[in-house]
């Protein structure tokens, strides 16, 4: 998609464009596209049009990409700081014991199994051996997975959820 671009970025001599357009800089291709979404946002158009309006129109492509070329090494730094965010949150993450990032799979399976017990397989159980044990009621069983969507997800989840229930 950039090779038209990254032809037009040699012609005008934007060294910066041109390597994060190839890929040289940012190599998983978030880099190039955060730069052709800044060419696009510039000239008002789509990303995905870029390559047409560079054989099309190239001056205001040109124009664009020297605005982008101005403003890369702010780019690059935001996109060296996101990374660096990234790595320091695995590496926090690696550091907790695994007993602290276990809450949240373990109370999913558990809301899982009460629900899967709840709807279908306490009434198998109770057709295959003829007795009737009681469900769970299903109130309590919504407001443990009301508390678990706060603590996991935060409060604007639940509130989010509440308030199209509350309209519906």
């Amino acid at each position: 998609m950039t090779a038209p671009l990254a032809a037009l970025a040699v012609q005008i001599g934007a060294p910066i464009v041109r390597a994060a357009l190839e890929r040289r800089l940012g190599g998983d291709g978030r880099l190039a596209d955060a730069v052709t979404g800044a060419i696009a946002r510039r000239l008002g158009a789509e990303p995905e049009t870029l390559d047409t309006l560079a054989e099309t129109d190239p001056g205001r492509v040109i124009d664009a990409m020297r605005e982008v070329e101005r403003d890369a090494p702010d780019m690059i730094a935001l996109h060296a700081a996101e990374i660096e965010a990234a790595a320091a949150l695995a590496q926090a993450m690696q550091a907790d014991p695994a007993w602290m990032r276990a809450w949240r799979p373990g109370w999913m399976y558990l809301l899982g199994f009460l629900w899967l017990w709840n709807l279908v397989l306490l009434h198998v159980c109770n057709a295959l051996w003829k007795i009737a044990l009681p469900p769970l009621p299903t109130t309590d069983l919504l407001a443990l997975t009301g508390m678990f969507l706060a603590l996991y997800m935060g409060g604007h989840t639940v509130l989010r959820l509440m308030g199209k229930a509350g309209s519906a």
